[in-house]
């Protein structure tokens, strides 16, 4: 997997689109110096660095000990502290109300139980805390091809669920939250050319509708106290 996360990253397509969804992602996340920021199935802990690297505090929490090596290399080589903790993220390993922030990114489509993750979200989060879930968009040409993927025996794809935004927007109220954003990006399809052409309006697209999005994006907010 860490291998695949750089050959991804290397490429032009890659580089085009993370750099997409990462901008929206901060954009809902909002300044988050000096606040405790956990990020849900952290992977080699890009997004983790990146927001380290504003001056939030983080944690990373992963099952795959290599994404948490990867993580925890990549924390010393740019110089930034960041926890990285191995758990399961349907039994965060963390007390109530303990982050200021908590993100999940393309995490809740390949779980067995998004409801339940979300609630764990939403438990470890602070009064007046913003929980971002960032997924994969169900009706779109990337989505088109990680089906068929799957069907030609891709276990990572065969096993995926893609959700729309009013799905997505369910979990968020359903864990107690009150929804804040909804937002979307990556409205060109698995081509490099296009990727190039069409995203200096992808933003201003994410603005106006998700239709046809590959990444959909939902903000939720602790409005108090709760178990949940």
């Amino acid at each position: 997997m860490p291998d695949a996360y750089r050959r991804w990253r290397e490429s032009r397509l890659g580089q085009i689109t993370d750099r997409l969804e990462e901008q929206l992602i901060l954009e809902l996340v909002g300044l988050p110096a000096g606040r405790r920021a956990l990020d849900v199935g952290c992977g080699d802990g890009l997004l983790a660095a990146t927001l380290a690297g504003s001056g939030a505090v983080v944690t990373g929490i992963d099952n795959d000990p290599r994404m948490l090596t990867a993580g925890r290399i990549r924390a010393q080589r740019v110089g930034l502290a960041m926890e990285f903790v191995k758990g399961d993220i349907h039994r965060l390993p963390f007390g109530d109300a303990t982050f200021d922030v908590v993100i999940a990114v393309a995490v809740l489509c390949f779980v067995s139980d998004a409801e339940r993750v979300a609630r764990e979200m939403a438990r470890v989060l602070k009064p007046g805390g913003d929980m971002v879930i960032g997924e994969l968009g169900r009706w779109n040409l990337w989505a088109a091809e990680r089906r068929i993927s799957g069907w030609l025996g891709s276990t990572v794809w065969r096993a995926a669920r893609f959700r729309t935004a009013g799905e997505l927007r369910r979990l968020v109220s359903n864990a107690g939250l009150a929804v804040t954003a909804t937002r979307a990006a990556i409205f060109y399809p698995p081509c490099v050319a296009t990727a190039a052409l069409l995203a200096p309006c992808d933003s201003w697209l994410g603005r106006r509708t998700a239709t046809g999005a590959a990444f959909l994006a939902v903000a939720g907010r602790k409005m108090s106290f709760q178990h949940t």
